[in-house]
């Protein structure tokens, strides 16, 4: 992580500059300021360059003079049209060509002050890095850039505005650093522990492990974690930002604060899938331990709510266990007994996800009574084929909670894509021998007939379920993400609830 910092807005003596600047806007401020600087060089660069300041534009310019080691012109488009989207693209666009550089400056002559947090947010989470099992980098390889500032004509209020945007950046980086992660490091129950670091920004963490969830009922969840030698763990995060502890008895002691009408986040946890039986082919296969990035968001996303002390009830489910072949495992054919009572028969033990999700569903309607719930999940490839890696499929039971997620998500640049749910779909998942099975009939539909399985779990309560299949990993780089683990529904996640949740 670098250091960001925010100054006035003058130019700097050395380093690296990025100036944002807007479509066929005439060059002041800053920008005039280096023209001057350059004899005239920059406007003479940026024509040569054809740039117009259009959005998606950038022209560099090296060893330019001044002082400086080198210049870098991003095209913001319209100001009246820039949004915190683009703000934070193009903060990221202007950071990866700052790497090679020790220090660096963004600045944006006349753009507010919450544009430029928005900047040095996108600026952030463009320079995460997972290399904590490289050992041999060579000092070409490591990124030079360690200082960025943010140029602007109020500092203060740039700085006050990225506050909150920098605890959602460090939720971020916290769901990468768990997708990331080996799953030979990274068990159920290594993960679970990671989740108790967030006890230090005020979330109360309970951690259930087999014996209480067999106390539960979770059949469907247990059965998945049959093969492992890995002890599956539900992790129950809360976050009581708006609920105040009230006053009982003579003695006025103060009572801990319960959530009332929590909005509430759930995630699957499959730390690794081999498909267990029903085992996957070998090629691929590695990707696999990315199965629990649904998780990895409802963990980083209560991290993100905590660290900017969001004033609402929010409470984060997450079902951890590992998918295994074993002579203990699971068996295609099997019928197991969920939490709800409903009995599954597991048609394919690749299937295992909706059954994890399924007793974690169960029990938070039944517990916690939420406003609403959301669940994420990698659920199915089936997505994948339907929407690519530019959408998440969104299926709702509530028109609301579903356009409040797209809103938000066209907000946040982490888009979803609704997709139908109906009676169809669902006889596909009824059972000759139980009351379900967790498979439809066929390939066709997939990842419609696995959100019908879900919803099952959730009986009136508003809900949506988020397929993350093809966004929680970028095998190449995206506009604020590395390749590698996104983080992908964190920011989604943080601007629903900000929007529209909070007190």
């Amino acid at each position: 992580m670098i250091d960001i910092a925010f100054a006035r807005m003058e130019l700097p003596k050395s380093g690296a500059l990025a100036l944002l600047l807007g479509e066929d806007e005439a060059h002041t401020g800053l920008a005039a300021a280096l023209d001057a600087a350059l004899a005239g060089g920059f406007t003479r660069a940026l024509a040569a360059a054809d740039f117009k300041g259009k959005r998606g534009q950038s022209a560099v310019l090296l060893a330019p003079g001044a002082g400086l080691d080198r210049v870098v012109a991003i095209g913001i488009g319209k100001s009246d049209e820039l949004t915190a989207h683009h703000a934070e693209t193009a903060g990221a666009t202007a950071v990866a060509a700052l790497m090679k550089h020790e220090t660096a400056a963004i600045a944006g002559d006349g753009l507010a002050a919450p544009m430029l947090a928005h900047a040095a947010l996108g600026a952030r989470l463009r320079t995460y890095r997972f290399d904590k099992y490289r050992t041999t980098l060579k000092e070409e390889q490591k990124p030079k850039l360690a200082d960025l500032t943010i140029l602007s004509d109020d500092s203060a209020a740039a700085r006050t505005a990225y506050a909150p945007l920098a605890a959602l950046a460090a939720g971020v980086e916290l769901t990468r650093d768990l997708v990331s992660e080996p799953a030979n490091i990274l068990t159920p129950e290594e993960m679970a522990d990671r989740a108790k670091s967030l006890k230090s920004l005020g979330v109360k963490v309970e951690i259930f492990d087999r014996r209480d969830m067999e106390k539960l009922g979770f059949g469907a969840l247990l059965g998945v974690a049959m093969g492992s030698a890995c002890e599956p763990r539900m992790v129950v995060m809360q976050w009581l930002g708006a609920s105040e502890p009230e006053p009982t008895g003579k003695s006025g002691k103060k009572t801990k604060p319960i959530p009332k009408d929590p909005v509430v986040f759930v995630g699957k946890g499959v730390t690794f899938d081999t498909g267990g039986i029903s085992i996957k082919p070998a090629a691929g296969m590695e990707d696999m331990k990315w199965d629990m990035a649904g998780a990895g968001t409802v963990i980083g996303l209560m991290a993100a709510l905590a660290g900017r002390k969001a004033r609402v009830d929010a409470v984060g489910l997450v079902g951890l266990v590992e998918n295994m072949p074993s002579g203990t495992a699971q068996r295609p054919g099997d019928i197991v007994k969920s939490a709800s009572g409903q009995t599954i028969e597991v048609l394919n033990t690749d299937a295992e996800g909706r059954l994890v999700l399924a007793d974690v569903l169960w029990y938070a309607q039944n517990r916690f009574k939420p406003r609403f719930m959301v669940d994420l999940a990698t659920l199915t490839g089936a997505i994948i084929v339907a929407l690519g890696h530019e959408n998440a499929g969104l299926f709702a039971n509530n028109d609301d909670l579903a356009n409040r997620l797209i809103e938000a998500g066209t907000y946040t640049g982490e888009t979803v894509w609704r997709m139908p749910l109906g009676e169809a779909y669902d006889k596909q998942i009824n059972c000759d021998i139980a009351d379900m099975k967790n498979l439809g009939n066929g390939r066709a539909g997939g990842a419609v007939t696995a959100a019908q399985f879900l919803q099952r779990f959730v009986n009136k309560t508003p809900w949506a379920h988020l397929d993350i299949a093809g966004m929680a990993w970028a095998s190449k780089d995206g506009a604020v993400a590395p390749k590698g683990a996104t983080g992908y529904g964190v920011r989604l996640l943080d601007r629903l609830v900000a929007a529209h949740y909070e007190q």
